[in-house]
């Protein structure tokens, strides 16, 4: 399908793992709204508990649908199409929003677009007020998710061409960040520690000798923690700024050497870059320094979001009532072609 500004609207719901997010989208990308209820409560845990999350979405999903429409100023009436996130998550918390939104949709008989996650992230690139469309080389790194993708158009036939053989980028902030003594989410509170402490004091693994544009993460997790025991509770306490840094500066070096890498063998001289990490600061200025045009969605569009989901249903399968009443989310991507 073809955005069009006529003032057609779509009411997209976004429910992957612990933030409940709805949004009104215009088809031309113009967002109207878009709410996203943090649950706050999974830092006692360390990380999200997919049970607590899926029930939480049951608790916060009304009262967001409802802030939502009142903050676009319109009503159900003013819906053509609603969307909602069908993968990859976590199922139980996943079930909560594609079920909803199912249901309103079929309520009133209107179009669904079951939507990929990932899609949803590279679709944030294409809202407005300053939409980069393709082609362009994507970066996507979050707590779940690393990646590498070839986009040469807006749909969801973008290519893999790297991906994480372990742990995610923000998995591993998150872990890096728990070892630390530190909260969960971890990216912000590691960042935060980072900035008091010296980036080059401790030479973490980046998987620099790694050939090709894969990714791997467990290896510095895991020199983290043998550093820690090896200088011991009081030392690892003192020195803890500089542990952050450096562990950053390796995350960071990482993610920015497969990404020259990839420019270098798809020629691309665009990129964008989303998901959770892309709001680490430090990755943004490597970004910023590679000397390509480069688009980095603002802080609110790269944690999960119900605008991006509404961006993505603009190019993907619309499916009429009843058709959609069978779909089911996935905890998995679809498998999808990957370089050679």
């Amino acid at each position: 399908m073809s955005p069009a500004g006529d003032g057609r609207l779509i009411l997209a719901v976004e429910t992957s793992c612990d933030d409940t997010c709805v949004a009104v989208v215009s088809w031309d990308g113009e967002i109207l709204a878009n709410v996203i209820s943090s649950q706050g409560i999974h830092d006692r845990y360390g990380g999200v508990v997919p049970e607590i999350a899926s029930r939480h979405h049951l608790q916060l999903l009304d009262p967001a649908l409802r802030e939502a429409l009142s903050m676009a100023d319109v009503s159900l009436d003013d819906i053509e199409l609603v969307a909602a996130t069908q993968g990859p998550g976590l199922v139980a918390a996943l079930l909560v929003g594609f079920s909803a939104a199912k249901a309103l949709a079929a309520s009133r008989q209107l179009s669904f677009a079951p939507v990929d996650h990932l899609h949803g992230h590279i679709a944030a690139s294409f809202l407005r007020p300053e939409p980069f469309p393709p082609p362009f080389l994507a970066l996507l790194a979050s707590g779940g998710h690393t990646l590498l993708a070839d986009v040469r158009d807006h749909g969801p036939a973008w290519r893999v061409l790297g991906q994480t053989l372990d742990d995610a980028a923000g998995e591993a902030f998150d872990k890096g960040a728990r070892l630390l003594g530190l909260g969960y989410p971890g990216g912000p509170a590691l960042q935060k520690l980072a900035a008091d402490g010296d980036p080059q004091a401790v030479d973490f693994p980046t998987g620099r000798r790694m050939a090709g544009l894969d990714f791997s993460f467990a290896g510095l997790k895991t020199a983290l923690l043998y550093k820690i025991r090896d200088l011991g509770e009081t030392e690892a306490r003192r020195q803890a700024a500089d542990l952050a840094a450096s562990y950053q500066r390796a995350i960071v070096e990482a993610l920015t050497i497969r990404v020259k890498r990839a420019l270098q063998q798809t020629g691309h001289t665009r990129l964008a870059v989303g998901g959770g990490v892309a709001a680490n600061g430090p990755l943004r200025e490597a970004m910023a320094g590679l000397g390509v045009e480069l688009d980095i969605p603002p802080m609110e569009l790269c944690t999960d979001n119900a605008a991006m989901i509404a961006s993505a249903a603009r190019f993907t399968t619309v499916k009429s009532f009843p058709d959609y009443l069978q779909d089911d989310v996935y905890a998995t991507g679809e498998p999808r072609p990957v370089a050679a």
